[in-house]
């Protein structure tokens, strides 16, 4: 990658509307195959949707009528059902945990748009959060504006500040997506001997970060190369990312910038060479050092609370489970924010470098200065 030209960034901008008390619930299509005739309606969701609310769960949405077959609300749990029916469940309105609302934009052209997202907002839908997201807030903007909405080419953590890039366009997301695939085949091609010079040289797009972390590290620049795969575990449907030796290949590259000894604590840039789900926060927990305030994520790179067998069988008003009693990954309280991102235009392969604004506690002794005196 060349050097970069200065970044062409927007004077400061922001958008954002204030999110409503509850969203519009959410509406969810099944078509009855002929290997589920004959099934109670009963059957067919308590077997298909367990991990979205326990048999007891799925008869109060029953009852409750928020099941239609055909076009029609069955309140019956032993309806059999025939080939070929629509069904629809309508998950009911609910108010969404507190999250920002407002967006700053980082960088603009006719192909991609870098936002300075805030911590605490998730960037898509999923889990108790399905309005109050990034995705949502540029659906309203183009809206507005009428044209096709910006798409996410990646994804921040919930509690990560920082760029997120998103692209205006087809071709642009195609692109920006295979860069960041690439940065992580890389890295699963076991190409871990090349120099950070050569694989600059190879990668499309760089990601630098800022993280505070627990402890004082001993070096100045550590190179982690620990597997990152995935466990069972109680609140997430789909599974934990964790430390494990039968992971997929990871990468990240840490550099010492300050050392708080009266804190206890040390403030670090991380490069990621590959883009594994919670990366920095499972990497730097491994090696003894986990982000400072993460509530999930301790020494190994593994989770605070662990108990696979552990199954909560409480249910909310609508039928689902309660939000887990136990940490899950969307929890915020860390401090990690995606400081820096260089890459090669998708069009016209330009160098660009967008950078977002450190939190304060984020910044350097000297940074801060600098800051107050300008």
């Amino acid at each position: 990658m060349s050097n970069p030209s200065e970044t062409r960034q927007t004077q400061t901008q922001r958008f954002g509307l204030l999110w409503p008390d509850l969203n519009d619930g959410l509406s969810y299509n099944d078509v009855v195959r002929s290997s589920d005739s004959e099934s109670t309606l009963i059957e067919f969701y308590s077997s298909k949707y367990k991990n979205s609310a326990p048999l007891q769960g799925w008869l109060q949405r029953i009852e409750n009528g928020q099941i239609r077959v055909d076009g029609t609300v069955v309140t019956d749990p032993k309806t059999i059902l025939r080939v070929g029916s629509e069904l629809v469940y309508h998950r009911l309105p609910w108010r969404e945990p507190d999250a920002p609302c407002l967006l700053e934009v980082l960088y603009e052209d006719g192909d991609m748009i870098a936002l300075n997202k805030p911590s605490g907002l998730q960037v898509l839908p999923g889990g108790l959060f399905q309005q109050r997201t990034v995705l949502t807030q540029l659906q309203w903007q183009a809206s507005k504006k009428q044209e096709p909405h910006p798409v996410p080419v990646h994804r921040l953590g919930r509690g990560t500040s920082g760029i997120l890039l998103c692209a205006k366009t087809k071709l642009a997301k195609t692109r920006l997506a295979a860069y960041f695939a690439n940065g992580t085949s890389y890295i699963e091609g076991n190409r871990y001997r090349k120099t950070n010079m050569e694989m600059c040289g190879t990668r499309k797009i760089t990601k630098i970060y800022r993280a505070l972390v627990t402890g004082l590290l001993d070096e100045d620049k550590v190179l982690i190369k620990q597997p990152i795969g995935m466990v069972q575990y109680p609140g997430v449907a789909k599974g934990l990312y964790v430390a494990s030796s039968s992971g997929k290949p990871a990468l990240s590259k840490v550099d010492v910038l300050e050392r708080n000894m009266q804190g206890n604590n040390t403030l670090v840039q991380v490069e990621i060479q590959s883009g594994r789900p919670h990366q920095i926060r499972i990497h730097l927990a491994f090696i003894g050092h986990p982000l400072l305030g993460d509530p999930l994520y301790v020494g190994g790179g593994q989770p605070m609370c662990f108990d696979p067998e552990f199954v909560d069988g409480s249910f909310a008003q609508d039928g689902g489970y309660q939000r887990p009693t136990n940490p899950v990954p969307g929890d915020c309280g860390y401090f990690l924010h995606a400081h820096q991102l260089m890459l090669s235009h998708p069009t016209t392969n330009e160098v660009i470098k967008i950078t977002a604004p450190l939190p304060s506690i984020l910044q350097t002794q000297d940074e801060a200065k600098e800051i107050s005196i300008n």
